[in-house]
């Protein structure tokens, strides 16, 4: 099935003055967000061409490492090389690159402009990193009406507004989705004027208080929301946007994977929302009706200390010593009351499926053995 690598390889040579930014684009240039572009572009540095930030990037990364990662967004810079072989994107520049986490205020927050030969610009704001701060983050939005990487994303777009001439487009994947729609609501108004299109891509929605603002109204008609058939993150919050549901070749929770939607010419290939989206809608509803703002962040700060009395700093670091990890998490849990230690587990067997985690799976099948919980 086709994928936005074979897009690239296809389209490349069709130029933007022929075939206008299309929702395929648009997903190109939120997975590449992913990139690591520290030291190859700042906020302070001048626009850096495409080919020039590819050659940079490969002196410092192996390609084959690259290739045999598992990680949903490794692929990120390989994109690179595709979008170089044709017109649609040689001429294309990056610039504004900002990479910051910030543990104490549970914030993960990265971003950059891409310049297109069209003349309009493409800021993408980047989704989940798989630090431990970058999803506490996520749980976060859960009970916060705001978020420090949210805010850190309207000051971004109103800087680099400031500085662009021509028309904006405006997207991310995954939190980064949610970013980009948050920016976008919370920029100024004549900002908001210059805006084509705001693309969520899976990304999380918001409170319903965010909904009635009148930012998100003004910028409603230019917001795109792209899910797989089978959504989970996307489906986390409200939104009054209308679903675009695109088939994915993957299964359950890694059809949040950007690489896995299949493409046909320069459009998603279309599909409905499955039944296990659907009741995880249901589910995630009723959940948050029946836990107020301090019960949702209680959980989130017991089951966040847990991760962390591993030592580790991302869930990747996890994985790689699932045993000591478990071995950590559980000598924290079992000093929680009884019906703390149930909530707390029932929190990480959520997570490891709305995040795709089969470390939160192994961690939570031991903990649940070892306290003697097969109910």
């Amino acid at each position: 099935m086709a994928n936005i690598f074979d897009y690239l390889e296809w389209r490349c040579d069709v130029p933007l003055a022929v075939d206008p930014f299309n929702e395929v684009d648009n997903l190109v240039l939120s997975e590449l967000v992913y990139t690591d572009f520290r030291g190859i572009a700042s906020m302070d540095s001048r626009a850096v061409p495409l080919r020039d930030a590819a050659d940079a990037f490969f002196q410092t990364h192996d390609r084959e490492e690259i290739l045999e990662s598992k990680s949903f967004t490794a692929r990120a810079p390989l994109l690179m090389e595709k979008m170089l072989e044709g017109e649609r994107f040689r001429d294309v520049k990056l610039c504004w690159y900002q990479d910051e986490t910030d543990t104490e205020q549970a914030m993960q927050f990265a971003a950059v402009t891409f310049l297109l030969p069209d003349g309009s610009a493409y800021v993408a704001f980047r989704g989940t990193d798989g630090t431990l701060v970058g999803w506490r983050e996520d749980a976060n939005l859960s009970f916060l009406r705001d978020t420090e990487g949210q805010r850190r994303s309207a000051a971004y777009l109103n800087r680099v507004g400031g500085r662009l001439d021509g028309a904006i487009h405006v997207g991310g994947h995954s939190k980064g989705g949610n970013m980009a729609v948050y920016a976008a609501a919370h920029c100024d108004m004549a900002l908001q004027d210059r805006l084509l299109a705001v693309y969520n891509n899976d990304g999380p929605g918001f409170h319903e208080e965010m909904l009635q603002t009148e930012g998100y109204r003004r910028i409603l008609p230019k917001l795109v929301r792209i899910i797989p058939e089978t959504s989970i993150i996307g489906l986390m919050l409200s939104s009054l946007a209308e679903n675009r549901v695109v088939k994915s070749a993957q299964n359950g929770i890694f059809q949040h994977d950007g690489f896995s939607w299949e493409v046909s010419r320069n459009r998603f290939v279309g599909a409905e929302l499955s039944d296990a989206s659907r009741w995880f809608r249901r589910f995630l509803s009723e959940w948050l009706d029946h836990n107020d703002e301090e019960a949702r962040r209680a959980m989130t700060e017991i089951v966040f200390s847990l991760f962390e009395s591993t030592g580790a700093d991302s869930f990747r670091e996890i994985g790689q010593q699932k045993w000591r990890s478990a071995e950590a998490i559980l000598a924290a849990m079992v000093k929680l009351p009884r019906a703390k230690q149930q909530e707390a587990l029932s929190f990480i067997q959520k997570l490891g499926a709305s995040g795709g985690q089969a470390v939160a799976e192994y961690i939570s099948s031991r903990i649940r053995k070892d306290l003697g919980r097969d109910d």
